[in-house]
């Protein structure tokens, strides 16, 4: 089953493309686990029946009821918490566990889901969990709906990377409103900066100035005047993209904000068509 592309808004309203782990995948990396927990509960089960005829047998239930909760619950509360939402099942696959916010997943969700995955999977033999995961247009099982979670690949197709922030446009980028910026109109700029070099120059000129309007009319405050239409492009792709990074990344470095420039730049790519400025005038 492929997996299929789907979208996760932010706090901060920034949409992040992302690849949903689908259920084989999921399937594939719960038996990972499985076997981790077997066989760590095999090799205490060793110690405890060492250890029982030294105990009394009160003693040893207890120590034997401690010791699965911690295998099955424990196991993938600490290692999905110390690992920002991977097992060694996920870590195999390429899948991690993250909040629907788009940030790692926390050590609250990570016990939600343990506890539920106690439920679901191991006391229905998965049942519940599968049934869900095929309800869910998330795939999310019963553990990742209490949880408020989602578990994504990322292993998934490589997008070419970001635009490079202009360095004079980082104080103006980083003030930026993106709400209204759509995933559809920023991924119509990254293709269209991808492929500028390729374009005869006034196709270019005309086709940055079309998609930058389009764009600064969605954001605010607008951009200095006369900024080249594609530096402002390649300035507010940069700080979306390193908006998405400080969330899956709260210790990110961030742009430092230096003082405005002053204007007119020398445009990144051929001049303008003839007949209009070289400037951006944003509109409105």
């Amino acid at each position: 089953m492929v997996m299929a592309p789907e979208t996760v808004v932010t706090g901060d309203a920034v949409v992040l493309d992302v690849q949903i782990a689908q259920l084989p995948v999921r399937a594939v990396s719960a038996l990972i686990d499985l076997c981790v927990v077997v066989i760590g509960y095999l090799l205490g089960m060793l110690l405890w029946a060492v250890t029982i005829t030294q105990l009394d047998e009160a003693l040893s239930a207890a120590i034997l009821i401690i010791f699965t909760v911690l295998v099955i619950i424990g196991y993938p509360v600490v290692f999905e918490t110390a690992t920002r939402g991977r097992s060694l099942g996920k870590i195999a696959m390429g899948l991690r566990v993250v909040s629907d916010d788009g940030g790692p997943e926390r050590f609250r969700q990570a016990l939600f889901r343990a506890l539920a995955g106690f439920v679901e999977i191991w006391m229905f033999m998965g049942g519940p969990a599968v049934i869900c995961s095929l309800i869910s247009p998330k795939g999310k099982r019963i553990g990742d709906v209490f949880a408020g979670t989602v578990v994504i690949s990322e292993r998934g197709p490589k997008l070419p990377p970001p635009p490079v922030m202009p360095p004079s446009l980082a104080w103006w980028a980083s003030s930026l409103e993106l709400s209204a910026l759509s995933p559809g109109q920023a991924e119509l700029a990254r293709q269209f900066l991808s492929r500028a070099p390729q374009l005869a120059p006034p196709v270019r000129d005309e086709m940055a100035y079309r998609i930058a309007t389009d764009v600064v009319a969605r954001i605010s405050p607008p951009p200095p005047p006369g900024v080249p239409p594609q530096y402002v492009l390649a300035a507010v792709l940069a700080e979306r993209h390193r908006r998405e990074l400080a969330r899956l990344r709260p210790a990110g470095p961030a742009y430092p904000p230096p003082p405005p420039p002053s204007y007119p730049m020398t445009p990144p790519v051929a001049p303008v068509s003839p007949g209009r400025d070289d400037g951006f005038v944003p509109p409105g």
